[in-house]
């Protein structure tokens, strides 16, 4: 997920990039760990601050023309940065200007966090995104991923995915154009988009909401909140990743790990918690190390006893 093309004079380029952007904003051999919901990761040459879509674009656009490897970093949900840190500029996107027009659509810029627009839409009568209340992320991370949840209360009999209600997102291609793109091209799937594919850069999107009820949306809220507090993990106690290895079709990876009998085992301060198989935590001061080898061993025992190869949903960013 980094640009491979790296200058012959590395720090060179990096201080060119840094003259290019805003020091307000600019911080060097920044520790990423506070940044990510793993609370794991070392420092990154450059974090920048991105607080609009033009930001954004124009410092990609710079460390692309400066051959820079760059990172972009939402709020750190579902990656693990290695314990050396990112060799580059790692770009926070707080871009996070939103809107909702009289006919429901939706505009926000790709930093915008979801809990956020949640709120906002339910306060306002408008549905289509009370789903994903729970879930940490913000608006590019939610399309990169096509953000999903099992919902709604009390079946919980479908998955709803956040590709439901996207009308358009504008993007910087990674051949550096600026374009508005629709769902076409974005090709959404499971776990997977086509950003997964190209070095697309999402500025903003839009999404179709529909009126209803803010009563029976509160409701829906409450409930989708407390089905996944019983199911996961919580953040504030202990740290993680989300789901660490990709769906496996009428099996599930969680399942397999925990017949394998792996919940609560740990490496170094990285565990499989006790209360989802398929979630790694960080009980205080894991490492990447302890992470990667966790994962490992997970992928061996589940291989040795039932044949299935665990394929990582997580992104590995940076030095490991």
């Amino acid at each position: 997920m980094t640009d491979s093309i790296i200058t012959t004079n590395s720090a060179s380029a990096l201080e060119a990039l840094a003259q290019r952007l805003d020091p307000k904003q600019l911080l060097r051999a920044e520790p990423l760990a506070p940044y990510t919901t793993f609370k794991i990761g070392g420092p990154a040459d450059l974090l920048y601050y991105a607080t609009s879509a033009d930001a954004l674009a124009t410092a990609v656009s710079a460390a692309r023309e400066l051959g820079v490897p760059w990172f972009v970093l939402g709020l750190g949900a579902n990656i693990l940065v290695g314990d050396k840190g990112f060799r580059g500029l790692v770009i926070r996107n707080r871009a996070s200007a939103h809107a909702i027009a009289p006919d429901g659509r939706l505009v926000a810029e790709s930093g915008a966090i979801v809990r956020d627009l949640v709120l906002d839409s339910v306060r306002q009568g408008w549905s289509g995104l009370e789903h994903y209340v729970g879930i940490p992320s913000t608006v590019g991370g939610a399309l990169w991923q096509n953000l999903h949840f099992l919902s709604p209360a009390p079946e919980r009999e479908r998955t709803m995915f956040i590709a439901e209600v996207f009308e358009s997102c504008e993007i910087l291609s990674e051949e550096g154009e600026r374009r508005t793109v629709d769902a076409d091209y974005v090709q959404f799937g499971y776990d997977d988009t086509v950003f997964h594919h190209r070095r697309d850069v999402i500025l903003s999107a839009t999404f179709q909401l529909q009126r209803a009820d803010s009563v029976a949306l509160q409701r829906i809220l409450q409930e989708n909140l407390s089905w996944r507090g019983a199911r996961h993990p919580w953040l504030e106690i202990h740290p993680s990743a989300g789901s660490i290895f990709k769906k496996i079709a009428d099996v599930g990876a969680g399942r397999l790990v925990d017949q394998c009998g792996l919940k609560g085992f740990r490496v170094g301060d990285a565990s499989i918690s006790h209360m989802h198989a398929n979630i790694m935590v960080n009980l205080g001061r894991a490492t990447a190390s302890d992470v990667r080898a966790l994962i490992a061993h997970a992928q061996q025992a589940v291989l040795e006893r039932f044949g299935h190869a665990l394929e990582p949903e997580i992104a590995f960013v940076g030095e490991f």
